[in-house]
C-alpha cells in the first residue's frame, strides 16, 4: 500500500479534502492502492500520486529520468520509440512545467523557496527545469508530484495519433 507523507491542500481550492477510498492498479505481481481524495467543498475527486509514478506512462519516474538524463548509458529496457517518445514528451511540456511549479510557489506562500528564473534560450531543457527543481536525483518526482497534486496535470496525446490529428 503507497500512502503519502502528509496532507496536501485541495487542489480545487477547498478548506478540506477527505479520504473517500482507494483506487487500485496491478502490474505483474505488484498492486498499488491508490488514495482517493474528495473535496469536501466542492465534491471533486482526486488521486493522490506517489512519489515513483507518472501519470499516464507505464514506466517508473525513475527509469524515465535516467533517459532523459543520460540518453546514451541509461540502461532501461525500452525500445527506440518509446525513448522517443519521453524526449518528445518532455520537451513539449517543460515550459508549462516550470510555468505550474511558479504558480504553486505563489499560490502557497513560499516565498522562501529560492528561485532563479534568469533566461538561457541555449540551455537544455533539463537545464532550464534544473533551475527549478535541482538536478539531483529524484528530479522529475519534485515535478511531477506538486502539478498532479495541484491538479494541474494534462494528459499527453496517445501514441497512435497522428501529428496531423
Amino acid at each position: 500500500m503507497v500512502r503519502g507523507a502528509g496532507r496536501i491542500p485541495s487542489p480545487c481550492y477547498g478548506k478540506s479534502i477527505s479520504i473517500i477510498g482507494t483506487r487500485e492498479s496491478s502490474r505483474e505481481t505488484k498492486v498499488y492502492n491508490i488514495l482517493r481524495l474528495g473535496c469536501d467543498q466542492w465534491g471533486r475527486i482526486h488521486h493522490e500520486l506517489p512519489d515513483f509514478l507518472v501519470p499516464y506512462k507505464r514506466y517508473k519516474a525513475e527509469c524515465i529520468e535516467s533517459v532523459l538524463t543520460n540518453p546514451s548509458t541509461h540502461g532501461v529496457p525500452a525500445d527506440q520509440s518509446t525513448l522517443f517518445r519521453w524526449f518528445d514528451w518532455f520537451n513539449y511540456f517543460v515550459d508549462y512545467w516550470a510555468n505550474c511549479l511558479l504558480s504553486i510557489v505563489l499560490r502557497t506562500k513560499q516565498d522562501k523557496i529560492p528561485l532563479n528564473l534568469t533566461s538561457a534560450n541555449s540551455e537544455t531543457s533539463i537545464h532550464r527545469i534544473g533551475r527549478l527543481v535541482g538536478n539531483a536525483p529524484r528530479w522529475l518526482e519534485r515535478i511531477v508530484r506538486p502539478i498532479v497534486n495541484f491538479n494541474l496535470w494534462l494528459q499527453t496525446r496517445s501514441a497512435f495519433l497522428s501529428e496531423d490529428s
